[in-house]
């Protein structure tokens, strides 16, 4: 009978950094796949998406800030910003101190969309969570500040 890392393919050694590193990746990879694969009914790519998730978390914000927010090039994220205007999910304002910038927010449609999304998403995963061990539960609550400073670096 094969162990749960015997399943997910060849294991690195997990001992050594670059070894960490690999089996991350190729995890993360895989969870991230199947975590879009929960998606709802929407065509939005995930840039979309995070970048709607991002203007959400910080309303207000301007292209340039967002862009440098979620490490992409300016004009990347102004046809991302212009994508989500033209569904109606995101809206430009003019900036209120500076007449040469807008603002970007996110609108009632896209706040459901976004909504929708975290609770297909987030009940596949609290499903997969109830099949794992307390103590694998605990290592994950432990691991996902790191997680996250991770995705911030």
């Amino acid at each position: 009978m094969l162990t749960n890392l015997q399943k997910m393919g060849p294991v690195s050694d997990l001992r050594s950094d670059p070894g960490l590193a690999s089996a991350l990746r190729v995890s993360l990879a895989r969870l991230t796949r199947r975590l879009r694969r929960q998606a709802g009914a929407h065509t939005l790519t995930p840039t979309q998406l995070a970048v709607l998730s991002a203007v959400e978390a910080h309303s207000g914000i301007t292209p340039g800030e967002l862009a440098e927010l979620e490490k992409m090039q300016p004009p990347s994220m102004t046809r991302v910003i212009a994508g989500l205007e033209e569904r109606g999910l995101a809206a430009r304002t003019p900036h209120p101190g500076d007449r040469r910038q807008v603002t970007v927010s996110v609108t009632e449609p896209g706040r459901e969309l976004l909504k929708s999304e975290r609770r297909g998403k987030e009940a596949w995963l609290a499903q997969r969570l109830t099949e794992l061990t307390p103590e694998e539960r605990a290592t994950l609550r432990a691991a996902a500040p790191i997680l996250e400073k991770l995705s911030q670096m």
